[in-house]
């Protein structure tokens, strides 16, 4: 057994599943990531050989057993390169890692277009199996049938190509932005006007004079919400916005036409026709009414939303007629501390990164009745990530990894990723969260609201990883998941940031100490319907534009 498949330290006797070292993850160079990788895709390989060798009839054990335990060892090359390609500092393992979960793309294409075993799959008979092994199988069915398995060979060859080339231009359009890191300059503190102090505090002039301002998170949403100068909030704007351009029109272009010609390959009209055949929605067409309610329900709300706004802005612009893209968060938040007595630049001195984080933690021990423990002596892929095992009563159930500020090169949104599928008995889950808050090293780290509430709802997704990864096969444990599911939980924990008295408990002033005053929090709930229906109108923009 390679050193990377060891037996994670500190393993408790009372696991149900044992915990092994994620096996892609902790590589020393872009050489060993490359050798481990080769080695795990032709075990994937050897695999299906074995299972296509095997002769009827077909069982549960010869069939299903093996299939799942490929699928596993599938999912950790593809899921790990993945997570590498995101937020690895080095540049040559970032390659690697690009180029082996393209790999591993290409031989899941292969496996879900593989006739033979889908032919086993029609034969295994599981009538008399448990409900969980039926609802696997079917799952495992329909999986096959909607990538195209019951085409003629030359079609499957066809989709084969079209797949493995949306993984590539998908890896590009990805990289582009992640690499393209931008920032503008502006003249002095005077240019800062508006901002809190904090932020003002965090950027001192350089030799020039003059201040940098990036397009991480840290930075834009307090100029996006609270700079006065509405040149320096158009300026960032256009540079965040900008990320990947002009480089990624080509891109995007080639990823649309290359998902259309899929999808008819496919006999289905669209792309987004053919995506939604496993959700609730069930067709394009659905989609289309879906959007026109909601359209339909919010549009004279957002006109409301908009007059508001616009008749604020009339305040600092007369004859003022219409909002500019870096208006609407700015007015928003006057119209809130002007009408609603509610400053939200008030909050961030409660929302120190280091207490939001242990109060997350005490709120959610207290929810699920589990408890997390800090682990030291394992490896990292840099210096900031911290590691916790989850432990329920003496059973530890999974372990989870944080890498929660900016850094260059590295994955600029948030996101939780899944480094190892828990099976039970098999593996226990273990996931990470890439995220991009203010950085405790750099300062007080004082977070927006907003950033709160991306935080839980991130967390939620990680515990949902935790928990549902110990049933009996992978497709019923997270990589199985019901995709109109995948939000509820992450969901369900952000509005836990609303309750008065939970917020309280964390919420301390980070010089003080004292709590966050209980008519803050009230506020806070009577200013959130400011523009929401102008946040619900630009949602149906990004849907309409992800459908079409």
């Amino acid at each position: 057994m390679p050193a990377s498949r060891a037996t994670a330290e500190g393993d408790r006797r009372s696991d149900a599943s044992p915990l092994t070292a994620p096996r892609y993850l902790f590589a020393s160079d872009a050489e060993s990531l490359g050798k481990e990788a080769a080695a795990g895709l032709a075990e994937c390989r050897q695999r299906l050989e074995e299972i296509l060798g095997r002769g009827r009839p077909r069982t549960i054990e010869n069939l299903l057993v093996p299939y799942d335990r490929l699928l596993s060892g599938l999912s950790e090359l593809q899921g790990q390169s993945r997570f590498l390609f995101d937020v690895h500092p080095n540049a040559a393992v970032r390659e690697t890692a690009d180029k082996w979960y393209q790999e591993a793309e290409r031989f899941a294409t292969d496996l879900a277009l593989n006739r033979p075993l889908y032919d086993a799959f029609v034969d295994l008979d599981v009538s008399q199996e448990d409900p969980e092994t039926k609802y696997a199988v079917r799952k495992i069915l329909r999986d096959f049938r909607l990538a195209g398995v019951d085409r003629d060979a030359a079609t499957r060859e066809r989709i084969k190509g079209l797949r493995d080339e949306i993984t590539a231009t998908g890896q590009d359009f990805d990289r582009t932005i992640r690499e393209d890191e931008r920032s503008i300059q502006v003249d002095g503190a005077a240019d800062l006007a508006g901002l809190p102090a904090d932020f003002v505090k965090a950027h001192p002039p350089g030799p020039d004079g003059r201040i940098t301002i990036t397009t991480k998170y840290p930075d834009i949403i307090p100029v996006f919400r609270y700079a006065r100068d509405p040149e320096v909030r158009r300026r960032l704007q256009w540079e965040h916005l900008n990320r990947g351009h002009p480089a990624n029109l080509a891109t995007l272009s080639k990823l649309m036409a290359t998902r259309h010609e899929l999808a008819r390959v496919l006999g289905h009209e669209s792309f987004a026709d053919y995506i939604v055949q496993d959700k609730m929605i069930g067709s394009a067409k659905g989609i289309v009414d879906f959007l026109a309610k909601v359209r339909a329900a919010s549009e004279e709300r957002a006109k409301e939303d908009s007059e508001i706004l616009i008749a604020r802005k009339r305040k600092d612009v007369p004859n003022a007629t219409s909002l500019q893209a870096w208006d609407t968060n700015f007015y928003s938040e006057l119209v809130r501390a002007e009408n609603f007595d509610f400053d939200a630049k008030l909050l961030r001195p409660y929302f120190a990164f280091g207490k939001v984080l242990e109060g997350l933690f005490e709120i959610t021990r207290e929810l699920f009745g589990v408890r997390y423990e800090r682990v030291s002596g394992v490896p990292v892929w840099h210096p900031s990530v911290d590691v916790y095992d989850v432990v329920d009563g003496d059973r530890r159930i999974g372990r989870f990894y944080l890498d929660l500020h900016p850094r260059k090169d590295k994955y600029t949104h948030a996101a939780a990723s899944i480094l190892v599928r828990g099976i039970a008995g098999i593996s226990l889950p273990q996931a990470a969260l890439m995220c991009n808050f203010p950085d405790p090293e750099e300062g007080p780290a004082l977070m927006e609201y907003l950033e709160v509430e991306t935080l839980f709802h991130e967390f939620g997704h990680l515990l949902h990883a935790m928990f549902m990864g110990h049933g009996r096969w992978i497709k019923n444990t997270d990589d199985g998941i019901e995709w109109d599911f995948i939000e509820a939980p992450s969901q369900m924990l952000e509005e836990w940031i609303r309750d008065p008295e939970t917020l309280r408990r964390f919420a301390h002033h980070h010089e003080t100490g004292e709590p966050v005053p209980a008519e803050f929090v009230a506020k806070v709930k009577r200013a959130d319907s400011v523009s929401r229906a102008l946040d619900v109108q630009r949602q149906l923009v990004l849907g309409t534009l992800s459908f079409e």
